[in-house]
């Protein structure tokens, strides 16, 4: 019986010694880096995974354009696609040198709204220039005259210089050169020298392209009534009937267009003049007929300048 416990306690001892041993070793495997397994299983850390690849195409400068393929995490290769953002569903082109297709050069641009042409320079030229010679004054000049380019410019009256401000007759009167494309009930037809002339309240026009153009009045032409706002003007031997910037002479009872007459005074001047600066003097000119500001008993007023060629 006391050899059985003896065995007994020998067996217990070697299991326990067996026990640390083993422990020991495997505790020295571990800190070692060996290859060392507990409880019979083997178990392994997982590779390091590496992350998906990322496919990015940037676009030139001129569009944007970007792609990018994602793989699936359960490593089935499924791809994931991102639209690209396009404005335009697949590049949007941005021109970034200001070139907006906006095209000046000169005169290109048309401003004249459905092509009305207006002369702003108040220098209107017609070909008919029949009453812009002037007929010479029947006073002789006491003033000696101004003298400038071989042409002497005489007057009664001293230059008073002031700027030149047309005079509005009213809607029914227009400047040389104005055009038309119809008129008034009003108008009849006047024939100077075989040339077919429109009058219609002091205004007088040639047919031209569709419509009527206003034209200095014809020498000669001779029409039964002119405006009510006619001014009385004295040319030093009998009176002329002014409106317009045209002259009218009562002949029986009619009127006939004159022309001007040096040293005839007027209180006013139509648009369509075209101001000339002759030397020290600028002159006011329609045609081939001169005008100088003058004052007369401290009024404004302008007068028929006798222009000559020096002898």
């Amino acid at each position: 019986m006391k050899s059985i416990k003896k065995n007994l306690r020998k067996t217990a001892l070697m299991c326990l010694v067996g026990s640390f041993f083993l422990i020991s070793i495997d505790s020295i495997a571990q800190r070692r880096g060996g290859g060392a397994h507990r409880g019979g299983a083997a178990k392994e850390r997982p590779a390091t995974q590496s992350r998906p690849a990322v496919n990015r195409s940037e676009a030139n400068n001129s569009g944007i354009k970007r792609s990018a393929n994602r793989q699936g995490t359960n490593g089935s290769g499924t791809k994931v696609t991102r639209p690209s953002n396009n404005a335009n569903s697949n590049t949007i082109n941005r021109n970034n040198n200001n070139n907006r297709n906006t095209n000046i050069s000169g005169n290109t641009i048309n401003r004249n709204n459905n092509n009305i042409n207006i002369n702003v320079n108040n220098s209107v030229h017609v070909r008919n220039n029949r009453n812009t010679v002037v007929r010479p004054g029947v006073r002789p000049y006491v003033r000696p005259p101004y003298h400038y380019g071989g042409y002497r410019y005489n007057c009664y009256h001293p230059y008073y210089p002031r700027p030149y401000a047309p005079f509005y007759w009213g809607p029914v009167w227009h400047p040389w050169g104005f055009f038309v494309a119809t008129l008034a009930v009003t108008a009849i037809v006047v024939s100077v020298e075989n040339e077919k002339y429109h009058y219609d309240q002091g205004v007088w026009y040639t047919s031209s392209n569709g419509g009527y153009t206003a034209v200095p009045a014809p020498v000669g032409g001779t029409v039964n009534n002119i405006p009510s706002g006619a001014e009385t003007v004295n040319t030093g031997t009998v009176n002329n009937y002014y409106y317009g910037g045209t002259y009218y002479e009562k002949d029986g009872s009619s009127y006939k267009v004159v022309a001007p007459t040096a040293g005839t005074l007027v209180d006013k001047l139509p648009e369509g003049g075209e101001e000339v600066t002759i030397g020290d003097v600028k002159y006011v000119k329609f045609g081939e007929t001169y005008y100088q500001p003058v004052q007369v008993d401290g009024k404004d007023k302008y007068e028929v300048v006798n222009v000559e060629k020096d002898k």
